[in-house]
């Protein structure tokens, strides 16, 4: 019996919302390691119209390893709550996929592996940004940097190590039940609630060293913004909710909206333009030397996609703890 064939077994839950584009090559990629795992591959779509649907009925067809479930409630966090639900007996661990991502094609091993020899009850991963267009080159960069990100550690490439957050890759079914699963009120943010309430419960997480993942940015700056509101409110909703005090790195960029506000009364008196100002260069400046130093002109705005992080960041957490507003989005 080989090392693969003694893995314990695990249920692949992939989210998915409208994702044509990526769910074919994403399955056929996972394909392989649900062989070899012996595992599930359940597709939660929320609702999708671009075609996706009978993409997945087509690779369904042809094996039967490839579940695709109605997710009613369309959120990720809803999503895998329902896959845990009515497939999760069958399994001990939880692997998430992003359908908007890339993986090695040993990354679901890597993760049981991982877990194994850890004793983790929660393995995630480092989450590298990569894109194709300007805008999405752009939005790679600056979400690879610590101006983009603060120095989240899961942004960055890990030896290994014990976190309190990361990227949700891998989660023991017992632990993920334990604790009661995402809280489906958080169409953003979910998976920092939960790491809070694991470690709340005992439960340890694990940064993998032996595998990573590569996501893929907004290709518009309209859907960066959009992205980045939500992860404020869901950031400003976990602060409701467990009386958290944020992180110095989580803290800085929420004086970006109130500097903005700030500088629409520099008619008064020009001083009250300089915070945003200052706010400005640093960011543009940020992306003129990176383009530089790496050589590359295509990352130039690099500086334009942090400031429209930092924004949607500062407005969607003053607007939730302000109670302003639509209070959830779609993931």
């Amino acid at each position: 019996m080989t090392q693969t064939e003694m893995l314990p077994s695990s249920l692949i839950v992939i989210p998915c919302l409208n994702e044509a584009g990526h769910i074919g090559a994403l399955l056929r990629q996972l394909q392989p390691a649900a062989a070899r795992l012996g595992a599930s591959i359940v597709v939660a779509d929320g609702g999708s119209t671009d075609g996706t649907l009978a993409i997945v009925q087509g690779i369904a067809g042809e094996d039967a390893k490839v579940v695709l479930l109605h997710n009613e409630k369309r959120i990720q966090s809803a999503a895998i709550n329902l896959a845990v639900a009515t497939f999760g007996e069958r399994a001990e661990y939880l692997i998430r996929i992003d359908a908007h991502g890339g993986y090695p094609a040993d990354y679901c091993e890597r993760l049981v592996e991982e877990a194994l020899a850890t004793g983790a009850d929660s393995v995630v991963v480092s989450m590298l940004t990569s894109g194709s267009g300007a805008v999405q080159k752009a939005a790679a960069a600056a979400q690879n940097s610590k101006l983009g990100t603060g120095g989240s550690k899961h942004r960055h490439l890990s030896g290994g190590e014990w976190i309190d957050h990361g990227h949700h890759a891998l989660m023991r079914i017992a632990a993920f039940k334990a604790v009661g699963g995402y809280d489906e009120t958080f169409s953003h943010n979910e998976d920092a609630e939960l790491d809070y309430r694991l470690r709340q419960a005992g439960y340890r997480i694990w940064m993998s060293g032996k595998t990573q993942m590569v996501y893929y940015p907004r290709s518009s700056l309209k859907g960066l913004y959009f992205q980045y509101l939500g992860y404020g409110r869901g950031r400003a909703r976990n602060v409701l909710k467990h009386r958290v005090i944020p992180k110095v790195r989580q803290m800085v960029p929420l004086l970006v909206f109130p500097v903005v506000l700030l500088a629409a009364f520099s008619f008064v008196h020009w001083v009250a333009a300089l915070p945003v100002l200052l706010w400005a260069s640093v960011c543009l400046g940020y992306g003129v030397l990176t383009a530089i130093r790496q050589r590359n002109p295509n990352i130039a705005l690099a500086g334009v996609s942090a400031m429209v992080m930092h924004f949607g960041w500062s407005v969607g957490f003053w607007l939730q703890l302000l109670g302003l507003g639509s209070r959830r989005g779609v993931a």
